[in-house]
Formats: structure tokens, C-alpha cells, sequence
């Protein structure tokens, strides 16, 4: 069975990504490690199946200035709450797993939620299902339906987030729509 060919430019983000990462590995970051990151980087695209990352062609860093400290802010007070947490109830915190189903359904879209989610203390992604972009949720602190609504939110505006900051254009029509209606 043969795979359908992959266009450089397709491919060239996930090529330079890998020799970044060739170069972060091995700590040297000399051309000619580069360049045989790079062979090895072309290697491995052209030998073993890797679906292409499809990106929206757009980057807002307006938007991604504000999340990133955001971000940041969220992972510093998540990281005290689950500390008391620890402190105060040890083994009584009550636990839940929650699905939270996605506007996007692009897996780059999907990824990037669930590993901000997952980088923010007291929760963390246990399963994706592809094909309708849920994630589940293991949570800390979920006692109550009100909990479980308060926790959809915030993934679902950390969606919205990331939409507006590289999101498909046609993501960000359906955002704009939503906050209309």
C-alpha cells in the first residue's frame, strides 16, 4: 500500500522541528550536527508514516502575548490550589473524569488544548477521542454539576483562546458567531 507524497512545504515545519529538537537532544548546535539532524530528520519523514500537521496559515500575536501570561498565572495558581489542596484533605480530594467536547476538529487545534490543559496543575487529558474532538478529563476538586460546568468552561475558553490566536479562519467565524449570538 503506498502513501500519498507529502509536499516539502507541508512537511518543512516538522523537518525543522526535528532538527531543533536533534540539536536540544545532543546540546550542540554546530552545522554539521545540524545538517545531520537534518538527514536523519528527512529519514525518518520519508520512512515511517507521519500525517502531515496542517496549519492555518495564520499567528496572531496579539492574542498570544496575553494567553501565554495567562497561561502562566493559571499554572502558578493552580499549582498553590492543588498544594492546599494536598495539605488540607490529602486523600479525601474528590476526583472526576469530565468529557468536554471541542469546536475544532483539526488535531493540531485538538493537541494544543489538551496539552494546556494538561500543563495547568489538577488536571489532566486521559483520553481523545478523534472523531468527535473530545477530550476527557481527569480532575481534581469535582464535587458537584456546578464544578463540572465551571471546568468545561475554562477548557472551552482556552479553546477559544487558541483559536483566536492560530486558528483556522473559518474557527474564528463560528467563535465570532458564538459571542453574537
Amino acid at each position: 500500500m503506498s502513501r500519498q507524497r507529502i509536499s516539502l512545504r507541508q512537511e518543512l515545519p516538522l523537518l525543522v522541528w526535528l532538527v531543533i529538537v536533534w540539536g536540544a537532544l545532543w546540546q550542540d548546535f554546530s552545522p554539521g550536527n545540524l545538517l545531520f539532524g537534518a538527514l536523519l530528520a528527512v529519514a525518518v519523514a520519508r520512512l515511517f508514516y507521519l500525517p502531515p500537521v496542517e496549519l492555518s496559515g495564520r499567528f496572531n500575536i496579539r492574542h498570544a502575548i496575553p494567553f501565554g501570561l495567562m497561561f502562566l498565572g493559571k499554572v502558578v495558581v493552580a499549582s498553590f490550589q492543588v498544594l492546599g489542596l494536598a495539605l488540607a484533605r490529602g486523600p479525601k480530594v474528590t476526583n472526576a473524569v469530565v468529557a468536554v467536547t471541542l469546536r475544532s476538529h483539526q488535531d493540531l487545534m485538538v493537541t494544543a488544548v489538551g496539552h494546556v490543559i494538561s500543563l495547568i496543575p489538577g488536571s489532566l487529558v486521559v483520553e481523545v477521542d478523534r472523531s468527535t474532538s473530545t477530550l476527557y478529563l481527569h480532575a481534581i476538586n469535582i464535587s458537584t454539576p456546578e464544578d463540572v460546568a465551571k471546568l468545561k468552561a475554562e477548557v472551552r475558553s482556552i479553546e477559544a483562546d487558541l483559536i483566536r490566536i492560530m486558528g483556522t479562519r473559518e474557527e474564528l467565524e463560528q467563535l465570532q458567531m458564538e459571542a453574537t449570538a
